[in-house]
């Protein structure tokens, strides 16, 4: 038995010193442990409302753009025959719908056609000789680009002057 370590019950009494240390040792060891688990709580809830906002704005953004899809689904019932104008104007009423949809989200074209071209917000897709412009001017545009905030969200796609 004199070779066998002893264990905790076993062990000679310790003076009250070590035991107030090792009591104050288990009890930050505790509160560790609960500010830790605390904390783990407080990230997975900031991220699941974080992930549900983004989805409530994904929602409210589509349950505006369904409203302008129904216009158009109403338009294109319409006999375009019947009524030539009336029909145009009812598309360019959409139109006009979807642009101040997309103006309420802060996304807003930009002109590119006399500018010079720029990678990080032109794409260019056809190069034209031309005498008339400068070497590198944007003097079509193809698609628009659009910006949302002071972000490029899609580059536009333009046509670009060569000398």
């Amino acid at each position: 038995m004199a070779d066998e370590p002893l264990t905790d019950a076993e062990e000679a009494p310790a003076s009250p010193a070590l035991a107030d240390v090792q009591r104050e040792r288990d009890d930050y060891h505790d509160r560790w442990l609960r500010k830790s688990a605390e904390f783990d709580n407080y990230r997975k809830r900031i991220e699941r409302e974080r992930r549900e906002q983004g989805d409530q704005a994904i929602n409210s953004m589509l349950q505006e753009l369904l409203l302008v899809v129904d216009d158009f689904d109403r338009a294109l019932t319409v006999d375009a025959s019947e009524g030539g104008e009336s029909y145009r104007k009812g598309v360019e009423l959409i139109h006009a719908k979807l642009n101040d949809l997309l103006r309420k989200q802060g996304v807003r074209p930009f002109d590119a056609i006399g500018a010079d071209f720029d990678p990080n917000l032109h794409q260019a897709v056809v190069h034209e000789e031309s005498s008339e412009h400068r070497d590198g001017e944007v003097i079509g545009e193809l698609r628009k680009g659009y910006m949302i905030g002071d972000r490029l969200l899609r580059p536009a796609m333009v046509k670009v002057a060569k000398a």
